[in-house]
C-alpha cells in the first residue's frame, strides 16, 4: 500500500532540511527515524538497510515496493546522475504539495454532492423498504384496481424486500469482479481514462488536471537537468493516466526519430485527446525560443487555476442541479403513493 501524499511530503521535506544542514544521506535518514511515527519505522529501517548496502536513494525507495511514487524515485534518480540532490527534493515537493492541493480543491467541490446524493440513496431505500408496505397494507383495503404506476412501485418494493440479501451479494461481486478486473486488464483501464474525458461536467475537469500534472512533471524532470526524450520516458512512465502515458510514449519516438517537439505534440495527438490548442502552440514556441522549461511551468500554473475555478463552478452548477433532481424523485414517489388516494372518492 502506497503512502500518503502527504507521508511523502513530510519525508521529503525533513531529507532536505537534513540535507542543507550538511549532514550525510545516511545519517539524515537515521535522524528522521530517532523522531518519526512507529508506522514509519519499518520503511525507514528498509531504506538505511539499502543504504548500508551501498545502494543508491533511488535504488533504496524502489526496494520498498509501491510506498513511494514513481515520479518521486524518478526524480532523485535522475538527481544522482547530475549530482543535485536538493534541487530534485525541492521539485518534489512542489509537485507533492500541488497534488495535495489538487485533492484538496476535488475533495471540497464534490463533498456536497456525494453527500446529498448519499443522503437521497438512504431515503429512497427507507421509502422503499419500510414506507411503501404500509401504504400497500392501506391500499389492499381498498377492493380497487390501483394504477399503473403505484402497482410497478409496489413490485419494485416487493422485490427489494424479498431479494435484499441477494442483490446486496450480487452488487459485491461485481463491484469485486470490477476491481480485480481493472487491476489486472490494462485494455479496460485505458477505456476506463477514455470514457471519464467524455463523461459531462467531469470529462474536461479531469482533462484539465492531467494536462496540468503532464506540464509540471515534464517541467520538474526537465529542470533538473534531464534531456528532453529522458523527461519524456520518465513522464511516461510516472504518469497515473494512461492517455497520458501513451502519448508521452508517442512524443518521445517522434522525438527520438528527429522531429521538433512542436510537430511531435501535433503527431502524436492529431484529434486533440489531450492537449488543447492554447497548449501546443505555447509549447511549440517556447521550444524553439529556447524557454519550454519556463513555459511548461507557467503552464501548469495556468491550468491550476483554470481547474480551481471550473471546481468552483462545478460546485455551483451541481447544487441547483441535484435539488431538482432529488425534488423529481422523491415528488414522484409520493404522487404515485397517494395517487389511489386521489380516487378514494371514487372507489366509495
Amino acid at each position: 500500500m502506497a503512502l500518503s501524499a502527504q507521508c511523502q511530503l513530510a519525508f521529503s521535506e525533513q531529507l532536505l532540511t537534513l540535507l542543507k544542514a550538511g549532514l550525510p544521506l545516511l545519517n539524515a535518514v537515521q535522524l528522521i527515524q530517532s523522531s518519526a511515527p512507529k508506522d514509519w519505522q519499518p520503511w525507514l529501517e528498509g531504506i538505511q538497510g539499502q543504504l548500508k548496502k551501498g545502494n543508491s536513494l533511488s535504488q533504496s525507495l524502489a526496494i520498498q515496493g509501491a510506498l513511494f511514487s514513481i515520479e518521486l524515485i524518478n526524480l532523485i534518480r535522475v538527481s544522482e546522475r547530475t549530482g543535485d540532490m536538493q534541487l530534485a527534493l525541492e521539485i518534489v515537493n512542489q509537485q507533492l504539495e500541488s497534488q495535495i492541493q489538487l485533492k484538496q480543491k476535488v475533495r471540497q467541490a464534490l463533498t456536497y454532492p456525494i453527500a446529498t446524493l448519499g443522503t437521497s440513496f438512504l431515503l429512497l431505500i427507507v421509502m422503499m423498504v419500510w414506507v411503501i408496505p404500509v401504504f400497500k397494507e392501506v391500499f389492499e383495503n381498498f377492493q380497487a384496481e390501483l394504477p399503473a404506476a403505484t402497482k410497478a412501485l409496489i413490485q419494485i418494493s416487493a422485490a427489494i424486500q424479498n431479494y435484499f440479501i441477494e442483490m446486496g451479494i450480487c452488487i459485491i461481486i461485481c463491484v469485486i469482479t470490477l476491481f480485480f478486473s481493472w487491476n489486472k486488464y490494462t485494455y479496460l483501464q485505458k477505456k476506463g481514462d477514455q470514457w471519464a474525458f467524455r463523461t459531462p461536467l467531469l470529462g474536461k475537469l479531469l482533462r484539465i488536471a492531467a494536462l496540468q500534472y503532464w506540464c509540471r512533471t515534464l517541467g520538474h524532470l526537465l529542470e533538473s537537468g534531464l534531456p528532453l526524450p529522458d523527461a519524456l520516458r520518465v513522464t511516461a512512465h510516472s504518469s497515473n493516466h494512461w492517455i497520458s502515458h501513451d502519448l508521452s510514449a508517442e512524443v518521445f519516438k517522434h522525438i527520438t526519430r528527429g522531429w521538433p517537439l512542436g510537430e511531435a505534440l501535433q503527431k502524436a495527438d492529431p484529434n486533440n485527446r489531450f492537449f488543447d490548442f492554447e497548449t501546443l502552440q505555447l509549447l511549440h514556441i517556447s521550444s524553439e525560443s529556447g524557454f519550454l522549461v519556463n513555459m511548461l511551468s507557467k503552464r501548469a500554473n495556468t491550468l491550476s487555476d483554470q481547474l480551481s475555478k471550473q471546481l468552483n463552478n462545478l460546485g455551483q452548477t451541481l447544487e441547483p442541479l441535484l435539488i431538482i433532481l432529488i425534488g423529481i424523485i422523491i415528488g414522484g414517489l409520493v404522487i404515485i403513493l397517494y395517487l389511489p388516494i386521489f380516487h378514494l372518492g371514487q372507489i366509495v
